[in-house]
């Protein structure tokens, strides 16, 4: 369900049960003259639908104004908006707060800007990955108190950790492309992979006949193809799976 269309009893049995809520995280950032600027996040966005019509899953409104940087193109005329970091986490700790508070224990968001090497981290998933982590230990402080994880009652946190039942599991940030995807799949800016991938998932942010050959990062996007696409599409979305349907219950 779309969150901004639920009312507040079906927010509540979604709180209940336990739904996954997901925020597709992204940026707009130039992908070359064939490809819409809002790529990184429609990605997201397309494969969130799919799965939405195969479970109970809360999808957050689109955030499209990470950092994208400049490294690629320069902005004027090109399209790329970029939001520095340090503006993203007080923002980004402010909505988790949000959730947490309106009852949410099982937040996600889905970033495909930069993260071929997610491990080590880029601003934006950086900025929020931080803000998941100050906004639960600042949540717990509130509730529980201080000296809340050293109590008595916390004596099988790690017993509950191994399980995958601790409130540090409340938001998670991930890649839309793990490791394992990448090493079937291109991994690339605006060229063969990421424009398959969106003939796949949403074509109509394509035209070929835009083509430009003029940077070198594009220069394969003419071998993109939508099954070349429809492949990566059914990589991410069986991850997708086992992340927001097989996931076990939280603390």
């Amino acid at each position: 369900m779309r969150y901004e269309m639920m009312l507040p009893q079906q927010i509540r049995s979604a709180i209940a049960e336990n739904w996954p809520v997901v925020l597709p995280l992204g940026v707009l950032e130039y992908h070359g003259e064939h490809m819409a600027v809002g790529m990184d996040t429609l990605a997201v966005v397309k494969c969130l639908e799919l799965i939405e019509a195969e479970t109970q899953l809360v999808i957050l409104p689109a955030f499209y104004y990470g950092a994208s940087s400049y490294v690629v193109e320069a902005p004027e005329g090109k399209g790329s908006v970029h939001v520095d970091a340090e503006n993203l986490l007080p923002l980004a700790k402010d909505m988790f707060n949000g959730l947490l508070r309106v009852g949410f224990r099982n937040i996600h968001a889905f970033i495909h800007h930069q993260t071929e090497n997610f491990a080590a981290g880029m601003p934006t998933d950086l900025a929020f990955r931080f803000a998941g982590r100050q906004a639960i230990f600042g949540f717990l402080e509130r509730e529980r108190g201080e000296g809340w994880w050293g109590s008595e009652g916390m004596a099988d946190y790690y017993a509950q950790q191994a399980k995958g039942g601790d409130p540090f599991n409340w938001i998670k940030v991930h890649p839309l492309m793990s490791p394992e995807i990448i090493a079937q799949y291109p991994f690339d800016h605006a060229g063969k992979g990421e424009t398959s991938l969106m003939l796949a998932l949403c074509p109509e942010a394509v035209d070929m006949a835009k083509f430009s050959s003029r940077e070198w990062y594009v220069r394969d996007a003419p071998q993109a193809s939508a099954s070349l696409g429809s492949k990566g599409r059914d990589l991410i979305l069986a991850r997708m799976r086992r992340i927001l349907m097989d996931r076990p219950p939280e603390a």
